[in-house]
């Protein structure tokens, strides 16, 4: 367990990302749940071999930080949020023309926990 920073119990790493990740992660755990669970979202994204994209891995990851107690989450939490933040405005500068609705695009996002759409 990390210590916090005395008065909340909450790591020291959360607190310095915790802003910009409620920015980027836009979608609720139910809405990413359900997500994960389409073709779209296992459509997408690299696999590296085994067969889940590092998105839809990640997505399940959010799902649980996002159901955890802020005072609750680790420095090892905080690393992946500052992956999740990192990750969602690199691909937000990447945004294709037109209607996004049902691309690739936006689907990579989602898995991610943003719906530039939502």
């Amino acid at each position: 367990m990390v210590e916090g920073d005395g008065s909340t119990g909450t790591a020291p790493e959360v607190a310095e990302v915790w802003d910009e990740w409620r920015e980027a992660v836009t979608m609720t755990p139910a809405a990413l749940e359900r997500w994960l669970t389409t073709d779209e979202s296992r459509s997408v994204g690299d696999t590296h071999g085994d067969g889940e994209s590092t998105g839809h891995a990640s997505g399940r990851r959010i799902v649980e930080i996002l159901r955890s107690n802020k005072t609750d989450l680790t420095a090892d939490d905080a690393a992946h949020m500052r992956k999740v933040v990192g990750y969602v405005h690199r691909h937000l500068a990447q945004r294709p023309d037109g209607d996004v609705t049902e691309t690739p695009w936006r689907w990579s996002l989602m898995n991610w926990g943003h719906d530039p759409l939502g």
